[in-house]
């Protein structure tokens, strides 16, 4: 699945597992005993940083089901989430393989390990494999080793009785070339390319603060002749008037990056806007800016 970030892709390819996941959970009689190799979702990802940030973010879906379902009378089967990286202590490394997850979040290499010890029997139930960010190492020596781990996968399966591989999902934004990098996921298996056209929209605008850039007039705040010994420090410069105006700008949304020349101009920069907000009527703004070089 081809789709620019932030749109949803990897949610849209969790949910459709999960889906799976709360039907076949809602068809058994009892709940899956301690040690059953329930894993059925399986989430590579080659960076740890971004396994944990899908962790986090797949709490949110999950509660919500479960709430929509309790509103409805539906029963609604836990769904569990664990993460399996380098960073994972023993402890909870032997937890995962007692007591399975249903969605396993990891790393190539640790996947490899898993497959390699006692805690791949754990992913022989597994039905649907999510690659995220396929396109780092679709063409590198981790792809290689990647690709072997899925097969391995395919092979634990059939030797437990299932001949269908399961299901994987590369997800990119930036892939190129889609053919080959589809053919690297897919192996011997037919590949379905979703990549919907997308076109990126954006305002860009040009705003200048002062009429006359050649003589700026008296800050605002600043009351004409009788501040003019206060105002000498700044007489000429227009930073005065764009620093109200970026204040301004930053009120009127809920997120402003402002991008400085150096971290000196960044870190002066911050103090003045902060000093501007302090010293307006808080009753004049909707909300307190957090502002940070």
């Amino acid at each position: 699945m081809v789709a620019p970030t932030g749109s949803g892709k990897t949610l849209s390819a969790f949910l459709w597992a999960i889906d799976s996941v709360f039907r076949e959970r809602m068809d058994e009689a009892a709940p899956p005993a301690k040690g059953d190799p329930r894993t059925r979702i399986l989430y590579i990802s080659p960076l740890k940083a971004l396994g944990v940030d899908v962790e986090r973010n797949l709490r949110s879906p999950l509660i919500g089901i479960g709430q929509s379902a309790r509103r409805l009378g539906v029963p609604a089967p836990a769904v569990t989430v664990g993460v399996r990286s380098g960073d994972t202590t023993s402890s909870d490394r032997r937890k995962l393989v007692s007591d399975p997850p249903d969605i396993l979040i990891t790393t190539p290499e640790s996947l490899y390990l898993m497959l390699t010890s006692r805690a791949g029997e754990t992913l022989r139930g597994v039905h649907t494999v999510i690659i995220d960010e396929v396109h780092a190492v679709a063409a590198t020596k981790r792809g290689a080793h990647l690709a072997v781990s899925l097969e391995r996968l395919d092979a634990l399966r059939r030797a437990n009785g299932i001949d269908a591989p399961a299901q994987r999902i590369g997800l990119s934004a930036t892939v190129r070339p889609i053919d080959e990098v589809a053919r690297f996921l897919g192996g011997a298996a037919p590949v379905e390319i979703v990549a919907p056209p997308a076109s990126k929209t954006f305002e860009l605008g040009v705003v200048v603060p002062l009429d006359d850039m050649t003589n700026p007039p008296p800050p605002p705040g600043v009351p004409g002749e009788a501040a003019d010994a206060e105002y000498s420090e700044v007489t000429g410069s227009v930073w005065p008037h764009v620093e109200e105006a970026i204040v301004d700008r930053i009120l009127q949304n809920n997120s402003t990056i402002v991008f400085a020349n150096s971290r000196r101009l960044a870190e002066r920069l911050t103090g003045r806007l902060n000093e501007i907000y302090s010293s307006a009527s808080a009753s004049s703004f909707r909300r307190r800016p957090c502002l940070r070089p």
